[in-house]
């Protein structure tokens, strides 16, 4: 419902396919990643649904994974419900958000859908043969992998320093906020410093 939101106020254009809308192919092949997207999203559940035995109660590895899809569900959510917000406000029409979960992570909205993937596939697999938990796990790798290193993180990153790079305050936020998972980043910067000094 956000990106449906977001296309509806960008005047019903997705941007993301801005450049390749007029190449054929390329648009192919983006729908035909959006298309395995959803098919691998839905494996674990399509797994479950599959098996014959009856289920069976639930385990500590089910709450745990209730637990970490919940968490993933409500970060990514607060994060777009922010990120709307200041949107919404006219003197932020050009400006980059850095309040709220976005003073921790640059795309908190990406690590709540990863996580949320992370806890719907251990509760599948914790439910599953052996043999097919690797499968289940396919859901949040593909989902990583796109957002990492595909459609999410790089374009969002590159229109930003394109947009606002030159800008100190960005330079700043980006030096001392996390691309994805927050203090991580801060442990690994402080490391490297400490490398240097010696």
């Amino acid at each position: 419902s956000f990106l449906a939101g977001r296309i509806k106020r960008d005047g019903g254009v997705d941007r993301r396919f801005n450049r390749i809308r007029s190449r054929p192919l390329l648009f192919l092949v983006a729908w035909t990643i959006q298309g395995t997207w959803v098919y691998l999203v839905g494996l674990p559940a399509y797994l479950l649904n599959t098996r014959d035995a009856a289920p069976s109660p639930l385990t500590w590895v089910d709450y745990v994974g209730l637990a970490v899809w919940a968490s993933g569900l409500l970060l990514q959510g607060v994060a777009d419900g922010q990120k709307s917000a200041f949107r919404a406000e006219p003197r932020n029409r050009d400006a980059f958000i850095t309040s709220g979960l976005w003073a921790l992570s640059r795309h908190p909205n990406y690590l709540g859908e990863i996580t949320l993937h992370c806890g719907l596939a251990l509760v599948a697999a914790n439910g599953l043969p052996a043999g097919e938990r690797v499968l289940a796990v396919a859901a949040p790798l593909f989902t990583s992998m796109l957002l990492l290193l595909v459609s999410g993180l790089p374009p969002l990153e590159k229109h930003a320093q394109q947009k606002w790079g030159q800008d100190p305050a960005f330079q700043k936020y980006t030096a001392e906020t996390a691309v994805l998972l927050p203090y991580v980043s801060s442990v690994f910067r402080a490391r490297a410093q400490e490398r240097k000094s010696v």
